[in-house]
């Protein structure tokens, strides 16, 4: 039986002026027409301003690219969902009987989306600021906790990160060649990523090399807004 709602309220030291909002929040699209997509929509946008504006403000040197997969790190299906179930948000969930039959409850991107979707119902019922406020509580120590070696991640795990915030599938690498005596190998790999049409090819003395030039040439080529 799903818990009522005003009890999350209290967990997450939420006050809704619209209590439906906060319900509507919870209400998986299997459940019916007035579910939690559009709402979704909307906290995604937000909670991708408001870390990126956190993260501006908190590495002055970083570049670009930099910003870009910190907060990819943060915002993904994955860590949405860790969030979401270190606040037991799956027990408040409204879901339709097959969700509920097949452990949709469990699931990362319903957990996910929900979270999305009550930031988007907290921009509705009090505005940015309270976003903003309540954000920086939830990613507090996901913020405190950014190694910096985050920025020094190696290509393909960089690329990984992006499509996986983006909620898309992961790079694909295809091995097009191999030449050079056993003890000299030379290696030509393409990447391809379903954001863009084309591919990057990257060469090395090892398949891993290759991909990790390739990698990063379509990172390159993604943080240019090219294709």
């Amino acid at each position: 039986m799903t818990k009522p709602p005003a009890l999350l309220c209290k967990k997450l030291d939420i006050v809704f002026n619209n209590q439906q909002l906060f319900v509507t929040a919870l209400t998986h699209r299997s459940a019916g027409i007035n579910n939690n997509e559009r709402l979704e929509f909307l906290g995604d946008a937000i909670l991708g301003f408001v870390i990126a504006q956190r993260l501006y403000d908190a590495f002055p040197r970083a570049a670009e690219g930099t910003l870009s997969r910190l907060r990819a790190s943060l915002v993904n299906e994955a860590s949405l969902a860790e969030l979401a179930r270190k606040h037991n948000l799956g027990d408040y969930l409204v879901l339709g009987s097959g969700e509920l039959k097949s452990g949709g409850f469990r699931r990362d991107s319903i957990l996910s989306d929900a979270l999305e979707a009550i930031i988007g119902a907290l921009f509705i019922d009090q505005g940015v600021a309270a976003c903003q406020a309540w954000i920086a509580k939830l990613f507090a120590e996901k913020l405190q906790d950014l190694p910096s070696e985050n920025w020094q991640k190696d290509p393909k795990t960089q690329l990984q990160e992006l499509m996986q915030a983006k909620r898309m599938e992961l790079p694909d690498y295809t091995l097009i060649d191999m030449t050079g005596l056993p003890h000299e190998q030379i290696f030509t790999v393409k990447c391809t990523v379903p954001l863009i049409t084309g591919s990057c090819t990257g060469t090395g003395v090892s398949r891993k090399k290759a991909e990790q030039s390739a990698a990063e040439q379509m990172l390159a080529k993604l943080l240019k807004g090219d294709g």
